[in-house]
């Protein structure tokens, strides 16, 4: 597999993850919260009403962004390889493993690791590996 040097951008990529750290910090020092997307959105749901601006907020922010970055440079095509079947097994999944892990990829990948948490050392390697063996599996095994 060669690099599509069109389409290679690592200095995007390092400002966004740059952005996605500073803003993931400054919320822990600013609000004292971890900006983990599966605990904000599940304390919408049961959260006193003094909690929820604040996440609706965050959340409001998170729809916006593309629409902003679109004021910037059009958005990239996006190519999905799967059927509906499958996206919905893999949403089914995904939030299988956000509840028993307690916390999603942003809120262990990378606040928890930014705290030096070993919990989420142990979910984001979880995270990782079963992403590289799903890639594996649906790319490289055939399939009777």
């Amino acid at each position: 597999m060669q690099i599509d040097w069109n389409n290679f951008t690592p200095w995007m990529s390092l400002a966004g993850g740059m952005l996605i750290g500073l803003a993931s910090a400054a919320f822990l020092l600013l609000n004292g919260r971890i900006a983990g997307i599966s605990g904000l959105v599940g304390g919408l749901l049961r959260a006193p009403s003094g909690e929820r601006g604040w996440r609706l907020a965050f959340l409001g922010g998170l729809v916006a962004a593309p629409l902003f970055y679109v004021l910037a440079a059009p958005l990239p095509e996006v190519e999905v390889e799967a059927g509906f079947p499958a996206l919905l097994l893999a949403g089914l999944l995904v939030g299988l493993g956000t509840r028993y892990g307690s916390g999603c990829t942003s809120g262990h990948g990378i606040c928890g690791m930014a705290r030096r948490s070993p919990r989420s050392y142990a979910a984001t390697a979880a995270f990782m590996a079963t992403g590289f063996l799903t890639v594996y599996l649906l790319r490289h095994v055939s399939w009777p």
